[in-house]
């Protein structure tokens, strides 16, 4: 906790969680993670704070073996905390695919497609239409480009989050940018999306607070793993627990 909450950005508090868990021995890193979750399940800052980074770690694409021996060592180990954090729920049964206008390319009134290569570069610098026209694309690798965008806002990104029908590859690319996951709204808005990837969400569920757990297990519409496993923070969280005042502002 001391050593990543002295860093001064949060991608290099990402890189370094990220080194940790290629490179302690298992059985102490799991040891380590169990006291860390269950101090976070108590709302206690500096873990909380730390935890950030460690999810963010976790939710990497090349992160899923760690993951997964992490799974093995909170389930022969007792360590529930750990074990609720790295939970591996089963996949949602998968909705018949239809094309709908979240789907397409949007129209950048250039006089013909765009190709993606060109939709990438405008992700970079943009005006502030051509970013709402961003928002629309459906290629993940586009929106991990305008998700670094300086001109997007909070709003922006917490509309993205909510939208559904919603994409999967774009819910998990925002939940995968450490500068917009530490943002309580956006989380909670991820969370509340029936779309974002199970193995994500069960991660962001050990990030939210008492009145965002309640939330997501009475909505109807989130899937009934993830409402048990919000259920099951809910009975560890402190009574009146609140965010920590500097929660949502990330370090530059």
């Amino acid at each position: 906790m001391r050593v990543t909450r002295a860093l001064p950005d949060l991608a290099l508090r990402t890189s370094y969680v990220s080194d940790i868990l290629a490179t302690t021995p298992i059985d102490k890193l799991a040891r380590a993670l169990d006291r860390l979750c269950a101090q976070a399940e108590q709302a206690e800052g500096p873990a909380r704070e730390t935890l950030l980074s460690v999810v963010d770690a976790l939710g990497a694409c090349h992160a899923r073996e760690v993951a997964q021996r992490l799974r093995e060592e909170a389930a022969g180990g007792a360590l529930l905390s750990l074990e609720r954090l790295v939970r591996q729920l089963p996949p949602a049964r998968p909705l018949p695919e239809v094309e709908t206008s979240e789907q397409r390319v949007p129209d950048y009134v250039k006089g013909r497609p765009l190709t993606l290569g060109e939709r990438k570069s405008l992700a970079r610098r943009s005006d502030r239409n051509t970013i709402d026209k961003l928002l629309q694309d459906p290629h993940p690798d586009v929106i991990r480009r305008v998700l670094k965008n300086p001109r997007l806002t909070e709003d922006d990104v917490v509309r993205l989050s909510a939208r559904r029908p919603g994409r999967s590859e774009v819910l998990a690319e925002i939940a995968r940018a450490p500068a917009w996951l530490h943002r309580s709204r956006v989380r909670l808005a991820l969370m509340l999306n029936p779309d974002t990837p199970i193995e994500l969400a069960a991660l962001l569920a050990g990030l939210l607070m008492r009145q965002e757990l309640h939330l997501v297990a009475e909505a109807t519409h989130v899937s009934p793993p993830i409402r048990a496993l919000c259920m099951e923070h809910l009975e560890r969280r402190p009574p009146g627990g609140k965010a920590p005042p500097s929660e949502g502002a990330p370090v530059q």
